[in-house]
C-alpha cells in the first residue's frame, strides 16, 4: 500500500467512526514477541497499519548484516498476519513523514522508545494519542540471530 492508500484507508475508517492504529518497525525475523506487539497495537483501535523499513533503512538502523529478510518477503508476511490490516513500506530512518501523510488516530510504540516515539507530536497535534506497549521478555530478533549463529554458525557445507 502506498502512502496516499493508506491516508484514504485512514479517511474511510474514520468516515465510520472508527480508528486508525499505525506502528513500525522492521520485522526482520517475525517471532512471538512481535506477534504479540502486534496484536496488542490492533487492539488499539480498528485497524492496524504497519510501517515497514526498507532494507536500506534497515541497513541504516541495525547494519551491514540486517536485514536478514527483504523487505518484499518482509511485508509479504507482515500483511498475512491476522493483525495487520495494512503495511506500508518507507525509506526513512525514522517514520515522522510517513505518520504526518497517515495522520493515525493512535501510534503504538515498545516501551523501549518511551524516551522519543517518532511522530508523536503530529498524532496528539491531530487529536490522536500514543500508545507503549510492552515488551515479550526474551524475545528479540538480535536474539534469534545470536541462537542462530551460536547453534550452527561453525557448521561447514
Amino acid at each position: 500500500m502506498t502512502p496516499e492508500q493508506a491516508r484514504k484507508f485512514r479517511d474511510t475508517l474514520s468516515a465510520s467512526g472508527k480508528k486508525l492504529v499505525f506502528t513500525n518497525g522492521c520485522f526482520d525475523i517475525l517471532h512471538r514477541g512481535h506477534v504479540t506487539y502486534l496484536t496488542f497495537a490492533r487492539n488499539q483501535g480498528d485497524a492496524l497499519c504497519v510501517g515497514l523499513n526498507s532494507d536500506a533503512s534497515v541497513k541504516r538502523n541495525k547494519g551491514e548484516n540486517r536485514p536478514i529478510n527483504p523487505e518484499d518477503d518482509r511485508a509479504f508476511v507482515m500483511a498475512s498476519l491476522q493483525a495487520v490490516d495494512a503495511v506500508v513500506l518507507f525509506n526513512e530512518d525514522e517514520p515522522r513523514d510517513l505518520i504526518a501523510k497517515i495522520l493515525p488516530q493512535v501510534l503504538v510504540k515498545g516501551k523501549d522508545w518511551a524516551h522519543y516515539v517518532s511522530g508523536r507530536d503530529v498524532v496528539e497535534a491531530n487529536g490522536g494519542h500514543v500508545v507503549l506497549a510492552d515488551m515479550v521478555e526474551g524475545r528479540s530478533t538480535t536474539g534469534t540471530i545470536e541462537k542462530v549463529l551460536k547453534v550452527y554458525g561453525g557448521e561447514k557445507k
